[in-house]
């Protein structure tokens, strides 16, 4: 019987390790799993990242909204999803509490663990690292779940890196509309466009301090006017300048919405969220 493309066996993952998977930092990363390994449910996404210039590979929504989490942070300069974790290790932890370790049973392969996200994080001259992994609440309630999850945790604990799990009720979810919402206009198609970005931005404090009452829909309206844009225009840099954070949201908790915004209730910032990272983080 011809064996599913899912199905691990110690060939398998050979390849992947010297393929180089879970190796690598930002946009030279790879992660150990991709979409096309696992089974689709539908609800898999490619987000490029903000911080790493690469596309990520997120295996549901709540990982869609974490990593969405991370890429807000300033505190974040690395992302790393599906992070696989040392087979001897976890081999060796799963024997010491008498857990089983997770294997294919049509192979009788150990498989190679994953933690959904490693974020390496900086505070100041502080370089450190967080894992985290994606759990519905309602697969918290599962033994055989919590089983490979305690593996994780004491894994990332002889480690010396915070371990924490995310679940759904942690997740703020508009928050997660919000940055769905402007996500994907961080880059704009051309340099003319991100100029005429940082314009409307004067224009926006330039009116914030003479009428700080007005809607920020009927700014918007007036710059396309102004510049002779197509209607709409001034909604696509909105969106860029929340993302690079020239607007700072006093709160990621209501919704951003330019019909419903004043212009006393934004806050601006010249400088953007403008951190650049080179090829290496260490």
């Amino acid at each position: 019987m011809a064996r599913s493309r899912y199905t691990w066996t110690e060939e398998k993952i050979a390849k992947y390790y010297k393929e180089g998977r879970g190796t690598g930092e930002l946009n030279n990363y790879l992660p150990w799993l991709t979409i096309h390994d696992v089974p689709s449910n539908g609800r898999s996404h490619r987000p490029k990242g903000w911080k790493t210039k690469r596309k990520h590979q997120l295996l549901s929504d709540l990982e869609l909204s974490f990593f969405y989490y991370l890429e807000w942070s300033n505190k974040v300069v690395d992302i790393r999803e599906q992070f696989p974790i040392d087979r001897e290790d976890t081999l060796d932890i799963s024997s010491q509490k008498n857990i089983p370790h997770p294997f294919e049973e049509s192979t009788q392969t150990p498989i190679v663990m994953t933690t959904d996200f490693l974020a390496t994080c900086r505070a100041g001259n502080e370089i450190f690292f967080i894992a985290r992994s994606i759990k519905p609440s309602e697969e918290l309630e599962d033994p055989r779940v919590c089983e490979k999850l305690e593996i994780e945790r004491q894994y990332w604990e002889d480690k010396g890196v915070e371990w924490a799990i995310i679940d759904e009720k942690v997740m703020p979810k508009q928050f997660f509309k919000n940055l769905k919402y402007i996500h994907e206009y961080y880059d704009l198609v051309s340099k003319d466009e991100e100029e005429m970005s940082l314009h409307f931005l004067d224009f926006l404090i330039n009116q914030s301090k003479k009428h700080s009452e007005r809607k920020l829909i009927d700014c918007c309206k007036d710059f396309d006017s102004l510049y002779n844009l197509d209607d709409g225009s001034s909604i696509y840099y909105i969106r860029h300048l929340y993302a690079r954070q020239y607007i700072v949201p006093v709160d990621m908790d209501k919704p951003i919405q330019p019909h419903k915004i004043n212009l006393n209730g934004m806050s601006f910032t010249k400088g953007g969220f403008n951190n650049q990272y080179g090829s290496s983080i260490s």
